[in-house]
């Protein structure tokens, strides 16, 4: 997305939002399950993060009266189609899958999938090098997909949340992971995350992978989805999308 597209988007905001703004709260739904540095509860139970953050801006600029509602990752679409929540932003690649069931907004970041294993083992991020391995995923995500088409080799282990799979992984149980880039740098420059690295991304599949991170609403959710395309504009426009993932990271984590 162009800076002259990004700046125009703005302009137009206040239009595009009038009708959501009248409305009742906004509940974005995020993953229940802790996804630092994107989201996670601190010593207070407040939800922190990068994406936390972001859906504050992003709702600031749209002028949209948005409150964060956690729901458990593997029902996060039923609840958003089922009417329990308004949309989704918790890191959720936009597919062709998944917009089949719901719509997306713009994209709000976008990183690559990678395989994390012990340091000791010399593992590529290929199927080749991972046959014969034990490789945990996260139930209910694109890496889940991508793993099941590419990794046929492999013995999958399916995880509810990425970060069994990063224990399991600590605790040698599995041979390696496969992850967003981000979250698996968090992990490995942690304490629990010391015993491994980052082994590098897998092949880009777009059709699996996406094309990014958005916003998920119900299909002819129009109103809302144009709100949340101009309140990702606007920060991407102003610069408060860089500003706060200054705070979290070293590199842009926006790419178009």
């Amino acid at each position: 997305m162009k800076l002259n597209t990004l700046l125009a988007a703005t302009v137009t905001a206040a239009t595009l939002v009038a009708g959501v703004a009248a409305a009742e709260q906004v509940k974005i739904g995020i993953a229940a399950e802790a996804y630092p540095p994107f989201a996670s509860v601190d010593s207070s139970g407040t939800w922190v993060g990068w994406e936390i953050e972001v859906i504050g801006a992003v709702c600031a600029a749209a002028k949209l009266d948005c409150v964060i509602t956690p729901v458990a990752w593997d029902g996060i679409i039923p609840s958003l189609t089922g009417q329990q929540i308004d949309a989704i932003m918790a890191s959720m690649s936009i597919t062709a899958e998944r917009a089949k069931t719901i719509d997306f907004s713009d994209a709000y970041y976008n990183t690559p999938a990678v395989i994390v294993a012990d340091k000791s083992m010399d593992i590529e991020p290929t199927p080749e090098s991972l046959a014969g391995k034990i490789v945990g995923i996260q139930a209910s995500t694109i890496h889940q997909a991508y793993a099941q088409e590419y990794f046929k080799d492999s013995e999958i282990r399916v995880y509810q949340t990425q970060d069994e799979a990063n224990q399991d992984l600590f605790a040698g149980r599995i041979d390696a992971t496969q992850a967003d880039s981000i979250a698996m740098a968090d992990f490995v420059g942690s304490d629990a995350g010391g015993c491994c690295e980052i082994k590098g991304p897998v092949a880009n599949d777009v059709s699996i992978l996406g094309r990014g991170a958005g916003a998920g609403v119900r299909k002819g959710d129009d109103a809302l989805r144009e709100a949340l395309n101009a309140g990702i504009a606007a920060i991407l426009a102003d610069g408060t999308h860089e500003k706060i993932t200054a705070r979290y990271f070293n590199a842009s984590i926006y790419s178009e």
